[in-house]
């Protein structure tokens, strides 16, 4: 068995050093913060999903309920449970600020009732013609204000037919004006219990979705997410669990668990933090994700998510082709990931809609490999009016 294992692997190695998008391994850990160093991880190959399976069936039958059942675990929950509902209200409730006619579209800033005493910040861009328009949530990264989509991308989509919604995440902006800086986690937690930060995300955009969908301008059918670095990590999550989402672009989230970014932040999945209810001796979720640490890779990671989102059309953007881009950019290293949840579409019959572009453009939300890559995606999944000839 263990002969059978090491020439597994140096096959493996072998085909990765001739074809480095055929790799099947995991990503190095480079982030010296994490919690899990991991020596020896990109050595090993990522468990594959479709082993033992026959059908699209038995992926919808037996294995999808199966990784379903350990991310809700991971997650708390997916969803407010009857409880959280109070906290809820009507979407369609919006505080209107402004309007303002951009030539092809109309700007109109507004806050959502994303909870009943929490009003987010949004910008709502509607194409000027005659509807119902695809449209896309488009939320800013880390930096930058709820405003900046419209410049990176909700322009350019808005002139060819897509209404477009702006904003952030709420661990940029949240009840009481705490953000991630300011003890996110504590205040998700006190109202909901144990409902981690990329959990909340993913029903934030459903709330945004219900918001469009309930609009005359919309085709609720052709519903699309797209983000950049923070907001390409939640891209993750909605492509996985928002089943209102159509289409998904997630643009460098550094896509792996565990490699050189900070899923393990508390603003995101609170790797360390003790929860009474995770059925380990840990109580931790990284010991969720890890189960065996005695092995290096986590036993769950996000080709599983990836797999989820299937059949849906899903575009992960990388910044880097170098080996390892030792930071936030998704590189060569990436494609593992990618391969082992192509393996579901194709199982599925869809292989054509996970898609991994890996450029040279870096960690950035718009560049000229990037650009047509995100835009494409659109145009073909989301289908768009075009501008007429002039």
């Amino acid at each position: 068995m263990l002969r059978k294992l090491t020439l597994g692997l140096l096959c493996a190695a072998a085909g990765m050093a001739a074809d480095p998008s055929a790799r099947l391994t995991y990503h190095r850990v480079t982030n010296p913060r994490s919690p899990a160093p991991e020596p020896g991880a990109e050595t090993q190959i990522i468990p594959s999903l479709v082993e033992g399976l026959h059908s699209a069936a038995d992926w919808h039958q037996r294995r999808r309920p199966e990784i379903l059942k350990v991310w809700t675990q991971i997650l708390g929950k997916l969803e407010p449970t009857p409880e959280d509902r109070k906290w809820f209200g009507d979407i369609r409730r919006a505080v209107y600020h402004s309007q303002e006619d951009c030539g092809a579209y109309t700007r109109i800033r507004l806050d959502l009732p994303i909870e009943k005493d929490f009003l987010q910040k949004h910008l709502l861009l509607v194409p000027k013609g005659r509807g119902p328009f695809p449209a896309v949530i488009a939320w800013t990264s880390t930096s930058p204000d709820f405003t900046m989509p419209e410049q990176w991308w909700g322009r350019w989509l808005a002139e060819r037919g897509c209404v477009v919604l702006t904003s952030w995440s709420f661990i940029r902006y949240y009840r009481g004006g705490t953000s991630y800086r300011q003890g996110i986690p504590d205040v998700l937690y006190q109202r909901f219990g144990r409902w981690l930060p990329m959990a909340k995300m993913v029903h934030d955009v459903r709330r945004e979705a219900a918001f469009l969908r309930a609009r005359k301008e919309v085709d609720a059918r052709r519903l699309g997410f797209l983000g950049f670095s923070l907001s390409a990590k939640a891209a993750v999550y909605v492509g996985a669990f928002a089943r209102e989402i159509a289409a998904v672009v997630s643009v460098d989230p550094h896509i792996a668990v565990n490699g050189g970014t900070n899923w393990f932040a508390p603003w995101y999945l609170d790797w360390l933090r003790p929860f009474p209810d995770i059925p380990t001796p840990e109580k931790t979720v990284l010991s969720l994700l890890n189960p065996d640490p005695r092995r290096p890779g986590f036993e769950h990671d996000h080709h599983e998510l990836l797999a989820l989102a299937a059949p849906k059309p899903f575009l992960l953007i990388g910044g880097s082709q170098t080996e390892d881009a030792g930071g936030d950019s998704d590189d060569l290293q990436s494609w593992g990931y990618v391969n082992r949840a192509r393996e579901v579409y194709r199982l599925l019959g869809v292989a054509d809609r996970l898609t991994y572009v890996s450029t040279a453009d870096g960690h950035r939300a718009n560049g000229p490999n990037i650009d047509p890559a995100w835009q494409q995606f659109f145009l073909r999944w989301l289908k768009p009016a075009r501008p007429p000839a002039r």
